[in-house]
């Protein structure tokens, strides 16, 4: 298993589905799980510690499971079958684990709010885990001006700005 953080949440910009990007802890490697606009903002809600009047559904779990006397040890994201991710809560109860079959975006809402490790199995990070795109200035070297601005910059230089006081 692979422990990993949130990296980010992003937004589709063609449907109304969110993308929660999990950063590796050792390497860049990220793995993009598309998530819905309420587990989106249920996790970015706890992220940014903003306080809410009553409790969210997420809460409620929370909750419940602290009033069972259970405690949840760390979240799982285990398998990918047919584009779907799956993962895995791990909730202990009076010394017994029990494993609870989730969406990996209620299994993240739910870490978010009891400051448990993520996890991902090596297998799906293999399948499904992206490098993140190199930077415009790794690309060509770090200069501090890109190379498609060099042209620009050739034609600025040949420029006679004192011409622009007669006009």
């Amino acid at each position: 298993m692979i422990e990993v953080v949130i990296d980010s949440i992003r937004i589709s910009l063609v449907s109304q589905h969110r993308i929660v990007m999990l950063k590796d802890m050792e390497s860049e490697q990220q793995l993009a799980i598309w998530i819905g606009p309420c587990e989106a903002e249920a996790i970015t809600i706890e992220l940014q510690n903003t306080k809410v009047a009553r409790p969210l559904t997420h809460d409620l779990l929370r909750n419940t499971i602290e009033a069972m006397d259970g405690t949840v040890t760390r979240i799982v994201v285990n398998d990918l079958r047919e584009a779907v991710f799956y993962a895995t809560l791990y909730v202990e109860v009076n010394g017994e684990e029990k494993e609870i079959d989730c969406r990996p975006s209620d299994a993240i809402a739910l870490a978010v709010r009891t400051k448990v490790p993520i996890f991902v199995e090596e297998h799906v990070l293999e399948e499904a885990g992206i490098l993140p795109e190199p930077d415009i200035q790794e690309t060509q070297g770090g200069d501090d001006e890109p190379e498609s601005l060099d042209a620009f910059s050739d034609f600025v230089d040949t420029l006679d700005f004192d011409d622009l006081d007669e006009s």
